[in-house]
């Protein structure tokens, strides 16, 4: 594979060449008009574009692709932009082109019988659940950012979310992609099989993939039945502990009814509440720590709520639950369920935060947290870890903002350091320092550590097989 340094600058002659596959109108060369696709949310990664195209078809994708591999051009491929790990945006070399896909937003079909959909890559997340649920059925990927982020982002980064427990990872809900390849080349595999064992199964290679093998333009996605009952419980812990203990007695009674099992520090809680409008504490009494928990079932409501009632009756009369309270209505469970996915957001105003994406065995959560809060507390004293997310599935958030007072600046230019004293840990449980973000260019360089020699060598070779010119996200992942 070439270095990105054989790559070339787009003169403004091939910016013309360019722009005229996609109409003067969408090819944006302005600086206010191209912030919007060269910065990402958490501001870490400023970038900087000669270009930014939005196609409206595979054709034009496809044409685009066939013109930056003939010319040696950068592409930087970019659906909602919500990626937390730099893998979105160009770099500040000003000249790598940005390919948004956020024209190609249509459905193009919906097989309610067949239980599959098929949406393009720039179709909104919250469209792509509002399109199943018109039609009866299910699309179960849920995340804070479902009404921004783009299906073909989803895709690229295996997101994960809030359903994993009971639907896996995007990589689970994909029947069939369609790809364009490095050289233009277009990929037809939008199969809606649920079986089909002839050969290698590519698509699998571009979900997780973060745009560095082909670009994803349309998928075939797998819908549910929708549950006809459900209901949801805030409830309050005193440890990770206890909140384990309840995830075993909850999935013990659930079974594959329990969709939902999120834990939350009161700090994390704490903030959501002083800096999110609208929010209130559904409980009396604090908590040093919550779960939400959300029963799904294919009778009623009455028969989620009685499948949860159980479940925190046991957990009181074993004195795991504290306290609990119960959504009354769809509002309610909106409103816990905001609580949340708030809590990203809630942290911005709190000063500098050093964010790790983790996951270790679901057994393992308590220790791993008892652990981590304790390194990092002796690392930097005052500081504030706020680790939340997917007990269920063993992916943990172990943010941690700075002590109140703190300068900003200084406490994040210790984020590689803190980021190896808690990846060190997380190795040591033999789990993941991604578990659902990606690499990006924020964990590019980490991810030697963690795969291994060989590994690292097959994945350049599938690299270069599929991009040998290496325009696609050059600097990112490898």
């Amino acid at each position: 594979m070439s270095s990105t340094s054989a790559l070339t600058r787009p003169t403004p002659e091939l910016i013309e060449r360019f722009a005229a596959i996609v109409g003067p109108r969408h090819a944006l060369t302005d600086a206010e008009a191209t912030l919007p696709y060269r910065t990402e949310w958490r501001d870490r990664f400023p970038g900087a574009t000669p270009l930014v195209l939005r196609p409206e078809s595979t054709a034009e994708v496809a044409a685009i692709l066939a013109l930056a591999n003939e010319a040696r051009c950068a592409i930087v491929p970019q659906s909602g932009n919500t990626g937390l790990v730099g893998g979105q945006v160009p770099d500040q070399s000003d000249t790598e082109i940005v390919l948004s896909l956020d024209r190609m937003t249509r459905i193009r079909d919906v097989d309610a019988e067949g239980y599959t959909m098929t949406a393009e890559a720039g179709a909104i997340l919250a469209d792509v659940q509002a399109a199943a649920e018109e039609a009866g059925r299910l699309f179960p990927l849920s995340l804070g950012a479902e009404g921004s982020c783009r299906i073909g982002g989803n895709i690229s980064s295996n997101a994960g979310g809030t359903a994993v427990l009971a639907y896996g990872n995007t990589r689970d809900l994909v029947l069939g992609l369609e790809v364009v390849l490095a050289d233009g080349r277009i990929w037809e595999g939008l199969t809606g099989l649920r079986k089909d064992n002839t050969g290698y199964d590519l698509k699998q290679l571009f979900i997780g993939g973060e745009g560095t093998l082909g670009v994803v333009t349309a998928a075939v996605l797998k819908l549910y039945p929708r549950p006809r009952g459900q209901a949801v419980a805030f409830a309050a812990v005193e440890s990770p502990a206890a909140a384990l203990s309840l995830f075993t007695e909850a999935r013990a009674r659930a079974g594959h009814d329990l969709t939902g099992f999120e834990l939350m520090p009161r700090i994390g809680l704490q903030m959501v509440l002083d800096h999110l409008p609208g929010t209130r504490d559904p409980l009396a009494e604090t908590s040093p720590w919550y779960v939400l928990i959300e029963i799904a079932s294919g009778h009623s409501d009455e028969a989620a709520a009685a499948t949860l009632e159980d479940v925190l009756g046991t957990a009181f009369e074993a004195g795991t639950v504290i306290d609990a309270a119960i959504a009354q209505s769809i509002a309610d469970r909106k409103a816990f369920w905001h609580l949340r996915h708030g809590m990203s957001e809630a942290q911005k105003p709190e000063g500098g935060s050093i964010k790790h994406d983790v996951s270790v065995p679901v057994a393992r959560v308590p220790e791993f947290l008892d652990e981590a809060i304790a390194a990092v507390a002796a690392m930097v004293p005052g500081c504030r870890p706020v680790p939340f997310g997917h007990l269920g599935d063993g992916n943990i958030h172990f943010n941690v903002s700075q002590p109140l007072g703190a300068d900003k600046a200084a406490f994040l230019a210790r984020w590689e350091e803190m980021n190896g004293l808690v990846h060190g840990i997380v190795a040591s449980y033999r789990g993941s320092i991604s578990a659902e973000h990606g690499i990006g260019r924020l964990k590019r360089d980490l991810l030697p550590g963690v795969k291994g020699p060989v590994a690292m060598d097959m994945m350049r070779a599938i690299k270069a097989a599929f991009d040998p010119n290496g325009i696609l996200n050059p600097g990112k992942m490898l």
